[in-house]
C-alpha cells in the first residue's frame, strides 16, 4: 500500500477518538516521557504544537518550561518547504494560528535558535513502524530538518498505539526515529526492544 493510502487511512483511524481519549492517552504519554532518562537528561527540547488530534503536546511544553528546560518549536516555511526553531518562553501570550492552522510563534516571539543546540526532539507522524520510520503528512519537512541536528540529539515519534503499522514505504531520503513512545510502550528502533507500560 502506497504512503497517500496509508495516510489516509491513519488519519482517519486517529479522528476516530474522542477528544475524551485524546486528552487521556496525551496525559498518559506525556506522563511516560516525563519518566524517561532521556527526557531528564535533555536540555533543549524541540516539539511539535499539536493540531487535528495528534498526541497532545502542551502540557508536555508546559511541564518542560516550568522545570526549567527550554523548549523550541517549529515554524513552517512553506514556500521553501523547511522548519525554522524557535524558542518559546510563554505558552500562553507567545502563540497564533499560523500555517496549516498550527499554532506558531508571534512574530515579536520569535527567538530562532540553531539546530545544533537540541538534544531531544518530539517528532509527529500519521503512523509510525517500529524500525522507526513514520509516514508524516507529504511536505517533507522533518526529512528535511532532522540531518541538521547535532550527532547527539536524539528523536522519539509520539504515536498512540493505534498509529503503529506493520511497514512503512521508505524513500531515499525518509530517516527513521530513534524511540517511538506510545500510552503503552517506549520502542528502541534500533534494537527493536520494548519497555511496555502498565
Amino acid at each position: 500500500m502506497d504512503k497517500k493510502t496509508l495516510r489516509k487511512q491513519c488519519i482517519e483511524k486517529r479522528s476516530s477518538l474522542s477528544n475524551i481519549e485524546v486528552e487521556e492517552i496525551s496525559h498518559n504519554i506525556a506522563m511516560n516521557l516525563f519518566k524517561l532518562d532521556i527526557y531528564k537528561n535533555s536540555s533543549f527540547i524541540m516539539t511539535y504544537v499539536d493540531f487535528n488530534k495528534e498526541v497532545r503536546t502542551e502540557e508536555i511544553i508546559r511541564h518542560s518550561i516550568d522545570i526549567g528546560k527550554r523548549i523550541g518549536i517549529p515554524i513552517t516555511i512553506k514556500e521553501e518547504r523547511k522548519l525554522l526553531i524557535s524558542e518559546l518562553k510563554d505558552f500562553d501570550i507567545e502563540l497564533e494560528i499560523s500555517t496549516y492552522n498550527i499554532l506558531a510563534p508571534k512574530s515579536e516571539f520569535i527567538r530562532r535558535i540553531h539546530p545544533s543546540i537540541i538534544d531531544l526532539v518530539l517528532v509527529p507522524g500519521a503512523a509510525f513502524d517500529r524500525n522507526g520510520y513514520r509516514i508524516g503528512y507529504g511536505g517533507g519537512y522533518y526529512d528535511r530538518f532532522l540531518p541538521n541536528l547535532n550527532k547527539k540529539a536524539i528523536t522519539i515519534g509520539l504515536a498512540y498505539n493505534l498509529q503503529l503499522i506493520d511497514n512503512v514505504p521508505r524513500g531515499h531520503y525518509d530517516l527513521p526515529v530513534d524511540f517511538i513512545l506510545t500510552e503503552k510502550e517506549f520502542i528502541n528502533c534500533k534494537t527493536k526492544n520494548s519497555e511496555k507500560f502498565y
